[in-house]
C-alpha cells in the first residue's frame, strides 16, 4: 500500500563514522504504507528503545487504518464507499487533511485536488498502457470530481455525489512523519531525522554539532544522482518535502504524458517542471504543497510561493539541462544564513 501519488526524490545522507568508534545515532526502520520508514536519532538520556519502537509502529498502523486508500477497511475507504449524501463520522484527523487540501486547492486555482482519481483511471495510468480519452469523456467525469463537492461539519464529512472518492495519498505521509516526530518530542529526544516514503522532518543536529544532510535527487528516470544537498540544523522541526514526475510517465504516439494530472483540465500537465521541494514547519502542509506546486509548474507556482512567502525550489527540464528556480522566500532564507543551506 502506498500513500504517495508521486515519485519520491529525497533520501537521507546520514553519514558514516570511523570503524573504531560506535555510531551514536540510533535507527529504527521497517516497512510502512507501501514504502518504508526510518527514524534516526541520538540522545544522551536513558531510553526505552523497544518501547519507543512500539509507539512508532503502533502509530504507523493506526494512521494506515485511518488514511490508506488501498485498504477497504480504512476509514477513508468507508467514506468513499458510502452511497448517500449523509454526513459520516471520519474523525478530526481526516477532516484536517481535507481542510488543508481545500485551502491549497483554492490557492492553486483548482490544480491540486484530492478527488482526481477517476481521471487517472480514465487515462489508464494504473495499467500498462495509456489510453488518451476524448474531451467528452473528461467533461463527463468533471461532474463527479472536485473537492468543492466534499463538505465538512466538525469531525464529519459528506459528499454530493455517491461515486466521488477522496484520495489523501498526497498529504498523508507528510502527516505521518509529523506524528512520528511528535512521539520523539514527547520522549524528550531533541535531535532526529524522520523519514516515511521519502518525506522528511528534521530537528536539532547530529553528534558533534554536525548538521543533518538531506539530498534532492537529480530528476533522471533511470539513475540516482545528486542534484542538491540540504544541510539542516535548527532547534524546531523542519519538514523537507519533494515531489517529482520523471519516473511516472507514459509515451504515446511520440508524446510524453506526465503522471501528474491537472484537476482543472482532467489531463496531464504540460509544463517542464519535473521536481519541487518545499521547506516548511508543518509536514502536512509541506507534503500537499509539494504536490500542488508540481501540478502548477514553476511559472504559476513561483507566483503563489512568492505571494505566500514559501521557501520552494522548482527544477525545470529543458532538453538535457535542469534549471533550478528558487522562490523569493527560499533565496532570502539562504542569503540570511538561516538554519538550512544548500551544499553543492
Amino acid at each position: 500500500m502506498s500513500l504517495k501519488s508521486f515519485s519520491v526524490l529525497a533520501f537521507l545522507l546520514i553519514g558514516l563514522t570511523a570503524c573504531s568508534q560506535p555510531d551514536p545515532i540510533q535507527r529504527i526502520s521497517g516497512p510502512a504504507q507501501g514504502s518504508s520508514f526510518t527514524v534516526s536519532f541520538w540522545t544522551e538520556q536513558d531510553l526505552d528503545r523497544s518501547g519507543l519502537e512500539k509507539q512508532l509502529k503502533d502509530e504507523l498502523d493506526r494512521i494506515d487504518l485511518l488514511m490508506s486508500n488501498y485498504r477497504p477497511d480504512s476509514v477513508i475507504e468507508a467514506f468513499n464507499a458510502q452511497q448517500s449524501q449523509d454526513l459520516m463520522e471520519v474523525g478530526q484527523e481526516l477532516v484536517l487533511m481535507v481542510d488543508i487540501a481545500k485551502q491549497i486547492s483554492a490557492q492553486s486555482e483548482g490544480c491540486y485536488d484530492l478527488t482526481v482519481k477517476p481521471y487517472f483511471e480514465l487515462w489508464g495510468f494504473r495499467g500498462d498502457k495509456l489510453t488518451k480519452p476524448s474531451a467528452e469523456q473528461i467533461q463527463t467525469l468533471k461532474q463527479r470530481v472536485g473537492l468543492d463537492k466534499v463538505s465538512i461539519d466538525g469531525s464529519r464529512m459528506a459528499k454530493q455525489s455517491p461515486d466521488l472518492r477522496v484520495d489523501v495519498s498526497s498529504i498523508a505521509q507528510g502527516y505521518t512523519v509529523g506524528q512520528l516526530a511528535k512521539i520523539l518530542d514527547k520522549a524528550g529526544i531533541d535531535n532526529y531525522l524522520v523519514e516515511v516514503g521519502g518525506e522528511l522532518v528534521s530537528k536539532g543536529k547530529k553528534p558533534e554539532a554536525k548538521a543533518w544532510r538531506v539530498a534532492i535527487e537529480k530528476p533522471l528516470p533511470d539513475s540516482q544522482k545528486l542534484q542538491k544537498i540540504i544541510s539542516v540544523q535548527q532547534d524546531e522541526p523542519l519538514s523537507i518535502m519533494t515531489s517529482g514526475t520523471y519516473r511516472h510517465f507514459y509515451d504515446l504516439d511520440g508524446v510524453r504524458y506526465s503522471h501528474v494530472l491537472d484537476a482543472r483540465t482532467g489531463s496531464p500537465v504540460t509544463h517542464n517542471t519535473v521536481s519541487t521541494t518545499v521547506l516548511i514547519a508543518d509536514p502536512s502542509w509541506g507534503d500537499a504543497w509539494s504536490t500542488a506546486f508540481l501540478c502548477m509548474g514553476s511559472e504559476q507556482g513561483l507566483k503563489v510561493a512568492d505571494k505566500l512567502k514559501l521557501p520552494v525550489l522548482f527544477i525545470d527540464q529543458q532538453g538535457a539541462d535542469f534549471i533550478e528556480k528558487p522562490s523569493q522566500a527560499l533565496t532570502e532564507a539562504l542569503a540570511s544564513g538561516s538554519s538550512f543551506s544548500f551544499v553543492e
